[in-house]
């Protein structure tokens, strides 16, 4: 907190600070064991009506009254990371999109309208990383008159917690009344360190494609031709085209008369980064190091062409997955949320429908 020279605490922070990373302390009414204050950290996303409301790094939205302020001071953003691969938020955004294409988008300014016949939020909904090109209001009507005639529900992906995410952009798709439906955390780390386990993965094959085996063990059922566009890299031709990503599937077979295979993993190299994805186990054949296996097997295949970083992305709930990926060395870079457009229409968009996009449908 900051310290007056007379060593009285002082609130150094006003409404022209929205925007910014601040430190700050209130009073509360009933602490546990008599505490009277709270500390918050996190990015000061609106100060209206007495009222501030911070955004913490894990995208929880804090209400402060203005009457409770007891300090408050702008901070530095968050420190360099101690391990693990240094990214922006941007750098990653763009890699984490690159490794799980939608079928079909579109430019929208700064945007990218991502669809893909609902197979996954991620590959349907908007990323944005940058500026629309349109007032905000008219930019989420685009957006959703983009969904609404593909006849999906309208998104946007937003993250928290790091250099260039997008605290603000959260607090206004809020007040407007998107709901916010998933969040969950990328990690990084470095890729070395997980191929020189040294665990046994003679047992782990590798291939360019999921076939039926590899399906049998995915947790999503019933996956349909587009599906498996996306898991492909959306691009039959992606391994051979130079500076696409090169997407790899890792199975560990079952046993005899197994229906699925015992293990599952999915790995996409695009230039330093290796992302993965779908590690899944057989129940009964947990706590065997078979996780690891495909991941130590993936992260070699990944070093051969070149990468060094690797990335993940993880809900924030599954406890297991999160224990894996400590021990491997990754850590948290930020949390991301998706957030649906609120039911009904909008004044705005009841007008006469016309084309807000613009671009040739590329990343």
């Amino acid at each position: 907190m900051e310290i007056s020279a007379a060593g009285r605490l002082e609130v150094r922070i006003t409404a022209a600070d929205v925007g910014k990373r601040v430190s700050v302390r209130s009073l509360i009414e009933h602490g546990p064991s008599g505490e009277k204050f709270t500390d918050t950290v996190g990015v000061l996303t609106s100060w209206d009506n007495g009222v501030l409301r911070i955004t913490r790094k894990s995208g929880e939205r804090v209400r402060v009254a203005e009457s409770a302020l007891v300090a408050g001071k702008v901070v530095p953003g968050a420190p360099a990371r101690r391990r693990g691969p240094a990214a922006s938020y941007e750098e990653l955004a763009r890699v984490a999109a690159r490794g799980w294409r939608p079928v079909e988008s579109e430019r929208l300014g700064g945007w990218e309208l991502r669809a893909a016949a609902g197979f996954t939020r991620r590959a349907n909904s908007v990323l944005p990383l940058g500026d629309p090109g349109l007032p905000l209001d008219d930019a989420l009507t685009a957006v959703r008159r983009w969904y609404a005639a593909r006849g999906l529900p309208a998104y946007v992906q937003t993250a928290t917690g790091a250099e260039g995410t997008q605290e603000l952009l959260c607090a206004e798709l809020e007040q407007r009344g998107w709901v916010r439906e998933v969040t969950a955390e990328l990690w990084t780390g470095g890729l070395a360190p997980v191929a020189d386990l040294g665990d046994d993965t003679s047992g782990v094959l590798l291939s360019r494609d999921a076939d039926e085996a590899w399906l049998a063990r995915y947790q999503r059922k019933g996956v349909s031709e587009v599906a498996l566009r996306v898991l492909g890299g959306a691009s039959p031709e992606a391994p051979a085209v130079p500076g696409e990503p090169s997407v790899w599937f890792a199975t560990v077979p079952g046993g005899p008369g197994a229906a699925a295979p015992a293990a599952i993993g999915r790995c996409v190299v695009d230039g330093r980064w290796a992302g993965f994805a779908a590690v899944e186990v057989d129940p009964a054949r947990r706590r065997e190091g078979l996780a690891t296996a495909v991941m130590t097997a993936l992260a070699a295949r990944a070093l051969a062409e070149g990468a060094s970083a690797a990335w993940l992305q993880v809900e924030t709930d599954n406890e297991g997955a999160r224990a894996l990926y400590d021990r491997l060395g990754f850590a948290p870079h930020h949390a991301y949320h998706h957030y649906r457009a609120p039911e009904g229409r909008t004044p705005k968009e009841s007008a006469p429908d016309s084309s807000a996009t613009a671009g040739d449908g590329t990343p």
